[in-house]
């Protein structure tokens, strides 16, 4: 049996540490979101999304022009939604409905028949929040940069815990 040298214990050592410290900052992070992943995956069961009215379900073919259909959405939300701007357009055309959200600090959405123009549904979206923080859209526009630097922690994850694994085997 050859015995390891110090640098090679030395290493073993130090990749032991990376590999523990990486792994509990990534742990945190891929609960935050596995966690809020199972909630947005169940939203109405949490009630974070009501389901609005069913409209008629004829062809998109058929549908109001979008501009009309967010301009009633606008009306429906008030001022302050309204002068905030849209933040995003959720057209279901199997629904006939679009949901209008605005950027607002209450997260203020619109659903609209997209046949007709009826305003369906106003009210506050819950959720928003969970789907920032698990898109990392929370954190701004670094989060990109937050995001690789987790991948490159899973890489060196993988590449310690291999180490580890392998070492005792190859002493011997």
């Amino acid at each position: 049996m050859t015995t390891p040298s110090n640098f090679t214990r030395s290493f073993s050592r130090w990749m032991t540490h990376i590999h523990l410290w990486i792994g509990v900052s990534a742990a945190a992070l891929v609960i935050v979101i596995s966690v809020t992943g199972i909630m947005l995956n169940h939203k109405q069961l949490f009630g974070f999304q009501p389901d609005p009215p069913g409209a008629a379900r004829t062809g998109l073919a058929e549908a109001l022009p979008m501009l009309f259909l967010v301009s009633a959405a606008e009306s429906a939300a008030g001022e302050k939604a309204a002068a905030a701007g849209v933040d995003r357009l959720d057209v279901r055309p199997d629904k006939g409905i679009m949901k209008v959200r605005f950027d607002d600090r209450l997260a203020t959405e619109v659903t609209v028949a997209i046949h007709t123009g009826e305003v369906l549904a106003t009210g506050t979206r819950d959720d928003v929040f969970l789907e920032k923080l698990h898109s990392g859209e929370i954190f701004g526009d670094n989060w990109v940069l937050i995001s690789d630097a987790l991948a490159i922690g899973l890489i060196i994850l993988l590449l310690t815990g291999f180490w580890m694994w392998l070492y005792p085997r190859a002493r011997m």
